[in-house]
């Protein structure tokens, strides 16, 4: 531990001299944090709708009257044709038509169920899709009083949605940049380290001083692990109070949870600086490595369940994967260390094997 200190000693006064190094570590992930929480975000608010009222009575001016308290809706205007209304449509003016025909009022004052339609631009499915299901619920809600009286259900269903009752997809997606970003700073920043070291010529002194591999590894990871973790613990804390991400759990678990999955991505880069020999080779393979599986395969915003299976079995590799689930169930569900042995054991086993596979490859240099 003595030589490692003495590494982790020098290490840290290069960082200091190198004021990139300390911004990337310290100050780019709460950037990114911001810029890609404002900018991710699948919540839709104000959108744009045109009504074709052909009933004009009390109760269509109601339904449209409930669309505008949803607050998802805002009326850009009234069309009176198919032709307007695809105009509207055509011109990006309006996401979605209201369609409401002449006899909606007597079919309800009738008992008889009365149809509504609802034309959505499908240019693009995901926002499509999110109005689809507001249209869904303003006109489920309005249903329940139109016609000037209660219409009594056969069955009632009142559904109850735990830890994300609002269903924001802010508190979905910050978890996932957490991961992201983190793995992105680590990686990269541990991997120009030790690359560096080769493009000054200083490895061979290292080679030369009475010092074992595993002290030079873990002279070089500690450093950069107390940075990462602080670079963490900042935007964290950001997202907390910006974007009203939840703490329900204990911050020791969420302490050492963030560990693990920092030592992890930490000797995932000292692996990657043992496979380049310059800074710019080893910038763009950590940026690779650490960006797309961390993106697509840990569940940060597709599905793992619905990939293929072929997929599914190389996600189990990805560490972002089991952060994301222990992540998740700390801040969002307040899950102890008992409940979240899996995913810990998993970044335990990672974090074991790639900084073992760089001490080999350091070792054999």
């Amino acid at each position: 531990m003595r030589s490692a200190l003495a590494v982790a000693v020098k290490e840290l006064r290069q960082i200091a001299r190198d004021r990139r190094t300390l911004m990337i570590l310290i100050f780019l992930p709460t950037f990114f944090l911001f810029l890609y929480g404002y900018a991710l975000n699948f919540d839709i608010r104000h959108i744009a709708i045109v009504v074709d009222d052909r009933d004009q009575t009390a109760d269509s001016r109601a339904l449209v009257a409930a669309f505008v308290r949803s607050t998802y809706f805002d009326i850009a205007g009234a069309t009176h044709s198919d032709a307007e209304a695809t105009d509207w449509i055509d011109r990006g003016r309006a996401r979605a038509v209201l369609v409401i025909p002449s006899d909606f009022s007597q079919a309800l004052r009738s008992g008889v169920t009365a149809t509504v339609q609802v034309i959505v631009d499908g240019d693009n499915a995901n926002t499509a899709t999110t109005v689809l299901g507001y249209v869904s619920a303003v006109l489920r809600l309005a249903s329940a009083t139109l016609g000037g009286r209660a219409v009594p259900a056969l069955v009632s269903v009142e559904p109850r949605i735990w830890y994300n009752p609002e269903l924001r997809s802010t508190v979905f997606l910050v978890p996932g940049l957490i991961a992201f970003i983190s793995m992105i700073t680590a990686v990269v920043s541990t991997a120009l380290s030790i690359v560096r070291e080769k493009e000054r010529g200083t490895m061979e002194q290292v080679r030369m001083a009475p010092i074992s591999t595993l002290s030079f590894v873990l002279g070089k990871t500690l450093p950069y692990l107390v940075l990462s973790l602080i670079g963490a613990v900042a935007i964290m804390l950001a997202a907390m109070y910006f974007f009203g991400l939840p703490m329900r759990g204990a911050w020791p678990t969420l302490l050492l949870v963030v560990t693990l999955f920092l030592i992890g991505a930490l000797g995932t880069g000292l692996l990657v600086s043992t496979l380049a020999d310059t800074q710019q080779v080893a910038f763009q393979a950590a940026a690779l490595i650490a960006m797309l599986p961390t993106l697509i395969l840990s569940g940060f915003i597709f599905p793992i369940a619905s990939m293929p299976v072929a997929l599914q079995v190389i996600s189990s590799v990805v560490p972002a994967r089991y952060f994301l689930v222990a992540l998740r169930g700390i801040v969002l569900k307040g899950l102890d260390a008992g409940a979240l042995w899996g995913p810990m054991l998993a970044l335990v086993a990672y974090a074991c094997v790639v900084l073992g596979i760089s001490a080999v490859r350091l070792a054999r240099r």
